[in-house]
């Protein structure tokens, strides 16, 4: 198991339960192959660029450990999902 990070933005306009019900998600797909870890909610936060003409997104960051495989399928249905501006997965064990 490694040990990876991703950070995900939330549309601002998307409302709360909506929010909630996409961190639950991506904690659903990482607990179907791995474990999840911490998860801090950033909250709304200042763009540093605009994204879609959106200046605020909605931060969200989740520790987890899975197999190689498991961060290509979440990149996939993160980059499909509507909700989701901009994502990075980052392994943390490589140096």
């Amino acid at each position: 198991m490694i040990n990876y990070e991703v950070m995900f933005i939330i549309d601002p306009t998307v409302e709360d339960a909506r929010k909630d019900a996409v961190v639950a998600t991506v904690q659903e797909i990482i607990a179907a192959d791995g474990e999840v870890g911490k998860v801090d909610v950033w909250g709304m936060r200042k763009l540093a660029y605009p994204i879609q003409k959106k200046n605020e997104g909605y931060y969200v960051v989740v520790e987890f450990k899975a197999s190689p495989d498991l961060p290509k399928e979440l990149d996939r249905r993160l980059r499909i999902s509507d909700a989701v501006m901009r994502h990075l997965i980052v392994n943390k064990d490589e140096k």
